[in-house]
């Protein structure tokens, strides 16, 4: 037991994890760095176990304060096309819109041609959870200290439809929605090509993000990223919700914040989409969700095969840049059965650093803040500025192959992208 809110941590790793180069000469590897990365963890005794951990996340505190200028992008993938946008972290302002989350305006045009930069400012690019957006507490906790260090230049990719963004084209998101970010990433080493690019995705954005660098591999624009509260094996993650009680009733408050979602773009749900609108609004569970919008979406044939096919924890495998995974082992909707944690042992790009307590993004410290910022903040800047980045060089990605000649691609997906002049 864990006594008076002290967590265990624990890492799992490769038997020879990643050597790494510091800028000072010496030399040192991934798992260090993530150790030194990892404070003791000590959260608030008061908050006895991952239920109670994450429930107190619905007591609404007003959290850092966070602000942002928006942009609208215009999808450059030639089938999901239609909007999404980005907030950047800005100077504090007060010209906020009201239609947009507290403490974000827009860019004009003028300000955002001017964005272009040769400076080498570490950049960070942030993933959202489940129905969430560039307002969510745990998210603003997490940057907060980058943000007053003044060192780092940071956005949010909001998912389609989130964070009081348009939905231009019928498409909301899925788990494996990889376009947007992917797009972001390059935009960004187009627009600063001497910023080091950094990743971070929380739960949903955990797993979009780990599908991303596993499907990028060695040719990944990220020079680092860190996967939190990732739920990593979505099918794993729905049969454990839904076989308790507090499982159901978690899958019940996600499915309903779906539903509003759907609700708030209701005119575009029915311009632009055959989904039924009616039957949406009469399901329960976030899983009813996913088989009335992801697989009519999609065109997958069961919710199931959805989540099978999402999922990240294969992914893990083609990463090549120096990744950390956090969790927390009594997180009651990532929970750690879906952790892989065998594959994680086979890549020495990867570790994972486990607490035994924590919730799900939630790890409340006595006083309210939240012990999971240390961590990634640390780790950041540890890679940005103690590691020498260049002389990191990514293997190419392996495939697993078999003296059958059979090989195993770790982001083959079931589910294929068509070619539009097919």
């Amino acid at each position: 037991m864990d006594w008076f809110g002290r967590a265990k941590i624990s890492f799992t790793h490769h038997a020879s994890p990643l050597t790494l180069q510091q800028k000072d000469g010496t030399t040192t590897d991934l798992l260090k760095v993530c150790e030194q990365a990892t404070p003791p963890c000590q959260l608030n005794p008061l908050l006895f176990n991952g239920h109670v951990q994450t429930m107190w996340t619905v007591v609404k505190e007003h959290g850092p304060q966070i602000y942002y200028r928006r942009k609208i992008f215009d999808s450059d993938h030639k089938l999901y096309n239609g909007t999404f946008t980005v907030d950047f972290v800005t100077e504090p302002h007060q010209d906020f819109e009201e239609k947009l989350p507290p403490r974000t305006a827009y860019f004009s045009e003028q300000a955002f041609a001017n964005l272009p930069s040769d400076d080498s400012k570490p950049m960070l690019i942030v993933l959202h959870g489940l129905s969430g957006g560039s307002h969510e507490i745990y998210l603003r906790h997490a940057i907060l200290p980058l943000v007053e260090s003044g060192k780092w230049e940071i956005c949010v990719v909001n998912s389609r439809g989130c964070a009081n963004s348009a939905v231009t084209s019928g498409l909301f998101f899925n788990a494996r929605a990889t376009w947007d970010v992917r797009q972001v990433v390059k935009w960004a080493r187009k627009n600063f090509p001497n910023r080091p690019l950094f990743g971070v995705g929380f739960s949903l954005g955990a797993n979009i993000l780990t599908n991303y660098v596993g499907e990028e591999g060695e040719g990944c624009l990220l020079k680092g990223a860190i996967a939190v509260g990732n739920p990593f094996n979505l099918d794993v993650t729905n049969r454990a919700l839904r076989r308790t009680h507090l499982g159901r009733l978690y899958q019940r408050v996600m499915g309903t914040n779906m539903k509003k979602l759907v609700a708030n773009h209701k005119e575009t749900v029915l311009k632009y989409t055959n989904l039924d609108y009616d039957r949406i609004q009469n399901i329960t569970y976030l899983n009813e969700f996913d088989r009335e919008v992801q697989t009519v979406t999609w065109g997958y044939p069961t919710e199931d095969a959805y989540y099978r096919d999402a999922s990240s924890c294969d992914a893990v495998l083609g990463i090549r840049i120096p990744f950390m995974a956090l969790s927390a082992a009594d997180d009651p909707i990532a929970v750690e059965e879906a952790i892989p944690y065998q594959e994680i042992k086979q890549n020495p790009y990867t570790v994972l650093c486990l607490t035994s307590l924590g919730g799900h993004l939630s790890w409340f410290e006595v006083g309210g803040g939240r012990w999971h910022t240390r961590p990634i903040c640390n780790f950041l800047n540890k890679m940005a500025f103690e590691i020498d980045l260049d002389a990191i060089k990514p293997d190419a990605c392996d495939k697993f192959d078999s003296q059958f000649r059979t090989h195993f691609d770790p982001v083959q997906r079931k589910l294929q992208i068509l070619d539009l002049d097919q």
